[in-house]
């Protein structure tokens, strides 16, 4: 079995594939810096006693980090937990992504896993969307090549910097508004938080759009606070909970 990673600045994402390429268990934890080889592998052993495996059965590892301080804990937990150290998604890494970035190595590892399993899974071109704790939108063209993006603060940043910098703003929790016309603070805050995000995004779908001429794009979005969002968006957007997984499944397979 193939024990797959993301270390997200919020929470990081545990998976673990079974033969046949099937997930058996996706989980997250919180993301805490402070945290020692010893306590990432507890945190791991109680994610397999609670999902019912054991560790004794995975025969490889993979990572992306967008965490820079958690990887060297990260990587020690795993080589002690496995007995070999982990593969990392970075420099040296085969992808099979053409990126055309102006340093390559600015890309985050999130999105070039999110890349690599939406060109298997998706026709180009691809507009792809993360919406974890930032949201960035990626532009996948038809060569295909990763040709860049734009990126702007996640829903919940924006949320906790709209009741962290006002006086009477309460902390909200992101849900899906009961109409567009909020009737209170909470509620208009929501509706703006959703209905804006999703307006933005559309706004955005439509100028790539018209870059691209007679070519259609598929729209497709990920993260923790996609399914909030997009079903609000008027562009058909496809959200694929298990993108970054099977990203890093096709990363790990291709340097195995």
């Amino acid at each position: 079995m193939l024990l797959a990673i993301d270390v997200g600045n919020s929470i990081i994402s545990v998976g673990l594939f079974g033969p046949g390429r099937e997930l058996k268990f996706l989980a997250s934890i919180d993301t805490d810096r402070r945290k020692t080889a010893d306590q990432i592998s507890l945190d791991l052993m109680n994610l397999f006693a609670l999902y019912g495996f054991d560790l004794k059965d995975v025969t490889g590892a993979i990572f992306s980090s967008v965490v820079p301080s958690i990887n060297f804990m990260m990587s020690k937990a795993l080589t002690r937990l496995l007995g070999k150290p982990p593969m990392m998604v970075g420099p040296g890494v085969k992808t099979g992504l053409n990126i055309r970035m102006e340093i390559h190595n600015q890309l985050g590892a999130d999105l070039v896993a999110n890349a690599v399993a939406a060109l298997e899974k998706y026709p180009t071109p691809i507009i792809m969307i993360d919406m974890g704790t930032a949201t960035t939108i990626s532009y996948i063209s038809s060569r295909p090549s990763y040709e860049g993006g734009l990126m702007f603060p996640g829903v919940n940043l924006s949320l906790a910097a709209l009741s962290n910098h006002t006086a009477q703003l309460p902390d909200i929790s992101l849900q899906h508004p009961k109409s567009l016309i909020g009737k209170n603070t909470e509620d208009c805050m929501r509706s703006g938080i959703v209905y804006g995000t999703a307006g933005m995004l559309d706004g955005i779908i439509d100028r790539i759009r018209e870059t691209l001429g007679d070519e259609q794009p598929t729209i497709v979005a990920t993260g923790s606070n996609a399914p909030v969002i997009v079903r609000y968006c008027r562009n058909q957007v496809i959200y694929d909970k298990y993108l970054l997984m099977e990203g890093l499944y096709q990363i790990y397979q291709k340097n195995k």
